[in-house]
């Protein structure tokens, strides 16, 4: 991009507004000028601006996302080719296999969940809203990459300078003891995942939750998303996710190819 044509003040407001997240969902300057790396003052600036202009409301000392944001959230879903492409299939899927499913793509650190298929029981899923999940998750939340099943899937697509820039750019968080907090642990991981095209993540972004995720390509078999199916309640005698499901994951993914 030609330097003349960058917006400092935009892409630091854009940096406030994406430091609310699922884990910290109100912040105050000082946090805030943690999160996005400008000084405290800079960081009250821009809180003050965005929650006049409706963005954020605040108590006064801290600050929390307004109802505003959502028409961006509700523009992208209702305009976005992915998530409307995929959501009958979730439904189709979650149905099937009585376990929630989603479908992420990958941003900086993080994936962001694009479309849900939910299972809450034989009565629900048809008429269960497609946002929200059973286990708090919904569409829209963040959840690192380096621990998820699509989050894994995603970053071993990634070509082998995109992936090394990756590393050393974020930092891997412990989360549960199965989370990989090494460098060298999770490069080994990842060339599994490529190697066998699929992912299988237990417990290491949550304790009791095991996720099975497979990419998600394109007709010029580019990696565009990754689809996971997701089981609470994992136990260590537990029958794998990969051993019953995988097939039918490899399936619908295929099948999907065409639409995405």
């Amino acid at each position: 991009m030609n330097k003349a044509d960058w917006i400092e003040g935009m892409a630091r407001g854009m940096a406030v507004l994406e430091s609310f997240d699922t884990e910290r969902q109100r912040l105050n300057a000082t946090l805030t000028a943690q999160r996005t790396g400008l000084t405290r003052a800079a960081a009250r600036r821009h809180l003050l601006t965005l929650t006049h202009l409706g963005y954020l409301e605040t108590d006064g000392q801290y600050y929390w996302l307004s109802a505003k944001v959502l028409g961006f959230a509700g523009s992208y879903l209702s305009g976005a080719r992915l998530p409307r492409a995929v959501q009958p299939t979730l439904h189709q899927l979650s149905l099937a296999t009585q376990l929630s499913c989603s479908v992420a793509v990958l941003q900086n650190d993080a994936v962001i969940i694009v479309a849900r298929g939910i299972w809450q029981g034989p009565d629900l899923p048809a008429k269960a809203s497609h946002n929200v999940l059973a286990y708090g998750l919904h569409v829209g939340t963040r959840l690192p990459a380096h621990a998820t099943s699509t989050g894994q899937v995603l970053l071993a697509n990634l070509a082998p300078a995109q992936l090394q820039a990756w590393m050393q750019t974020n930092p891997l968080s412990r989360l549960t003891a199965n989370t990989a907090t090494q460098a060298q642990d999770l490069v080994k991981k990842l060339k599994q995942v490529a190697k066998q095209d699929y992912c299988l993540a237990d417990q290491e972004h949550e304790l009791g939750v095991d996720a099975l995720a497979v990419p998600l390509r394109n007709e010029r078999g580019d990696t565009v998303a990754a689809l996971n199916l997701v089981r609470s309640g994992a136990t260590s005698h537990a029958p794998e996710l990969a051993t019953r499901w995988l097939a039918l994951l490899q399936q619908t993914a295929q099948a999907l190819r065409p639409l995405i």
